[in-house]
């Protein structure tokens, strides 16, 4: 087991710049995933870790020592891959040995850790069949004690359940929880999905076009993003959208206008410059989402309502053709075509500004006991 720290580490394919400028600190035993949508350089970012690319300016250190120069077995590392990379030809056992026997470990040793990884990961029944005879599942398995055998300082994991259908995903996924609980090994998981980031991670790194927008408990990435793009793309579904007029309040906070809803006060200490009203976007999730049926015809028309058994997701569209999406307990008392009026909490409310950073929440501060003497 081993803590991990990247200093400004930088990777370049020629002019393009792919990973740029990413620091943070992975403490000995954590559970991180790399998380982002397609091309934001998660994996890439991951086999700079592993040492399977070179890192073109920055610093990688593995407990205080620098690594950028070392071979990903001089490293400690261990990867597991998307794509399962097993050799059919070989037995349960065998995969699991593999790398034990390459590297020239005693008889006795490699007997010993394939037997015990495989016990670990609850394989050890099948330690004679073959990959074609072995589910998605049981596979994954078998790859992942491939790479845990040669008891690795740093478990790194590359979109491994992509291949699995949906049921196996939970399962594996559950696994693979359970197994960094019983090991306490350092873990780094990239993935695209953010179920996946929520449920496994203990803090997730958001990857956005090579550099990092928030790192942070999934808790605190999905009740305080940083920027409209976590809040985007933590949460499913997605946060709600607006684009508003914002305008400074001294006593509240801010005020904003919103099309379909009216004048609302947030607690948030929005900004305006000059004190005119200002472009924002407001953000909402769909459970914090209120809606009302309409008594004279008013609001916006449900175009969709999306049963999921214990919720219902309504699907408001808005005047520019853009959807609202709203949860509601089922079953839901609401129907196509119906037209509903919109409220919120404006204490569950985010508000991004013109560059999509979030607006951070308003403190209000006391008068001196000074100025407080000389009022009264």
């Amino acid at each position: 087991m081993a803590g991990l720290t990247l200093e400004r580490v930088n990777k370049r394919f020629g002019s393009t710049q792919v990973i740029d400028d990413v620091s943070m600190q992975i403490d000995d035993g954590e559970f991180i995933v790399f998380v982002g949508p397609s091309g934001c350089g998660k994996s890439t970012l991951l086999r700079l870790i592993a040492g399977l690319e070179s890192i073109t300016h920055g610093d990688l250190m593995i407990d205080d020592q620098r690594v950028n120069n070392l071979t990903p077995p001089e490293r400690g590392i261990g990867m597991v891959f998307q794509s399962y990379a097993l050799y059919p030809h070989m037995s349960v056992y065998d995969n699991i040995a593999f790398g034990l026997k390459l590297a020239k470990q005693e008889k006795q040793t490699v007997d010993e850790r394939a037997r015990h990884t495989a016990k670990l990961l609850q394989l050890d029944g099948l330690l004679e069949r073959l990959p074609k005879a072995l589910s998605g599942g049981q596979r994954q398995r078998v790859a992942i004690g491939r790479a845990m055998a040669r008891e690795p300082k740093i478990l790194l994991f590359d979109e491994p359940l992509s291949n699995l259908d949906a049921a196996l995903r939970v399962q594996t996924r559950n696994e693979i929880a359970r197994l960094h609980e019983r090991l306490g090994s350092t873990m780094i998981y990239v993935t695209h999905d953010q179920v996946e980031a929520m449920t496994l991670a203990d803090r997730i790194v958001v990857l956005n076009a090579g550099h990092v927008e928030q790192i942070g408990t999934p808790r605190e990435l999905y009740e305080r993003p940083a920027s409209r793009f976590v809040a985007g793309f933590i949460g499913s579904p997605k946060m709600n959208f607006i684009a508003v007029a914002a305008e400074a309040d001294a006593e509240h906070g801010c005020r904003v206008e919103i099309p379909a809803v009216g004048q609302r006060t947030l607690p948030l200490a929005f900004s305006a410059g000059s004190g005119s009203a200002n472009e924002a976007t407001l953000g909402v999730r769909p459970e914090h989402l209120i809606p009302t049926p309409s008594e004279h015809g008013e609001g916006l028309e449900i175009v969709n309502v999306e049963y999921l058994g214990s919720e219902a997701y309504l699907y408001l569209e808005r005047d520019d053709g853009e959807l609202l999406v709203c949860r509601s307990q089922a079953p839901s008392p609401f129907r196509r075509g119906q037209r509903v009026t919109l409220d919120f909490d404006p204490l569950h409310a985010h508000l991004f500004d013109c560059d999509g950073r979030a607006v951070p929440p308003y403190e209000r501060h006391a008068a001196p006991a000074a100025a407080q003497g000389a009022a009264s």
